[in-house]
């Protein structure tokens, strides 16, 4: 029997994930709710090799890009009067040039007209679609504003996506400068230094220490780079073997929180993504324990999650979401104070959103605060590494040049 993956809440609320032997999806999912768990994902595990690389033909998933650009159009045809599945016709058209989004596009329509909604049309998608997404599209449906909660919908994706490319073009230039510097060591260790080091034998001279470090790297780097590949290789699976354990990945996790200035930029990407889908949630008339499910899923921490997961239950209990997360040590006073406000007021949704776009504003001055240190400290390294080298090119040429003399 194949063997599939599967992700479900179960009757305290919290997450569970594993593996089970079935023979298909539906007789799976009726095995998971006779147990009383609430399947949240399920789908193929995808085989892999000693070394953890794929093996077979996987089926292509769609980019936060092209899931933004279906949203995007789709709710512009909605909302100018179109059926769904008129819409849907049309949106096939407009994505000829995008097979991927194309052969999406045709699945969810083919469902349609057999009966199904738009969120479980979608969901059956292989995990194409978030969580998040899935549980909007419902609230649309049900709700009779699909086209409002789709606009919501690329709103929300846009914004994580210019917040994503804002970090990325930061990193550009540091990312260019540690690989002009790993590139200028290799070139000096693998061109340079052995042309001194035949000049060096010749004189029968010991050479320096520094000198003999060099020359040994140096050899071991031309003529045994496979062994340091493969020290590469290890500790890159070594890494994914660590992550992929519960336990080991939330002290991991823990430990990068602690990290100056990389805590920091973690910590308030995390309190952005939780306020920003909590709040879109909850406008949409999701309810605030199915929303704080649904945010667990979205946000990457495991500290930060099991902290969620906390204020869950004690919002199941009956306290208020300030309260909950004031208990937390993590999360911070502000954001909680302004949360405290919309429960006040009766503006929580609103307030969350307001706290998610401060806490954007204060994630990109991180980023640019982090980067300004990085620069220099890459280029400190860059320093010392080729100097190094020169150094201990330059003590052995004069070691040469006494015994000459």
């Amino acid at each position: 029997m194949p063997l599939y993956f599967y992700k479900a809440v179960n009757q305290q609320g919290k997450t569970e994930q594993g593996l089970r032997e079935a023979v298909d999806e539906n007789k799976l999912l009726l095995e998971l709710q006779s147990q009383g768990l609430i399947p949240i994902r399920i789908g193929l595990s995808k085989p892999r090799s000693i070394l953890g690389f794929r093996l077979g033909i996987s089926k292509p998933k769609l980019s936060t890009k092209d899931v933004i650009k279906f949203t995007s159009e789709l709710a512009t045809l909605i909302e100018s009067g179109l059926p769904l599945d008129r819409s849907l016709t049309i949106l096939i058209q407009l994505t000829e040039d995008n097979p991927k989004l194309n052969v999406v596009a045709n699945n969810v329509l083919e469902r349609i007209k057999a009966g199904k909604s738009l969120a479980d049309s979608l969901e059956m998608e292989n995990d194409m679609f978030s969580k998040f997404y899935l549980n909007m599209v419902r609230a649309g449906e049900m709700g009779g504003d699909l086209g409002g909660v789709l606009n919501k919908l690329f709103d929300y994706l846009e914004r994580t996506q210019s917040l994503k490319d804002k970090v990325s073009t930061a990193l550009i230039y540091p990312a260019v400068l540690l690989l002009m510097s790993i590139v200028s060591m290799l070139v000096m260790l693998t061109f340079v230094v052995p042309q001194f080091k035949d000049m060096f034998e010749s004189a029968g001279q010991a050479l320096p220490l520094p000198t003999q470090i060099v020359v040994a790297v140096a050899d071991a780097i031309k003529n045994d780079w496979w062994v340091v590949l493969l020290v590469v290789i290890v500790i890159w699976q070594l890494i994914k073997w660590q992550l992929a354990n519960p336990i080991r990945k939330k002290v991991w996790d823990g430990y990068l929180l602690k990290l100056p200035l990389i805590g920091e930029v973690l910590l308030i990407k995390e309190v952005a993504v939780f306020s920003r889908t909590l709040g879109t949630l909850l406008g949409n008339g999701v309810s605030i324990l199915k929303s704080m499910i649904i945010v667990k899923e979205i946000i990457i921490n495991s500290v930060l999650i099991e902290l969620v997961d906390k204020a869950e239950m004690q919002v199941k209990e009956g306290k208020n979401l300030s309260i909950a997360l004031a208990q937390l040590e993590l999360f911070p006073k502000l954001a909680i104070q302004m949360i405290k406000m919309g429960e006040e007021t009766g503006r929580l949704e609103e307030m969350l959103i307001k706290v998610a776009d401060i806490y954007d504003k204060q994630l990109s001055n991180s980023i640019q605060r982090m980067l300004a240190l990085l620069e220099p400290v890459l280029i400190i390294f860059l320093g010392l590494m080729i100097g190094g080298i020169i150094v201990s090119i330059l003590l052995a040429i004069l070691s040469v040049n006494d015994l000459a003399l």
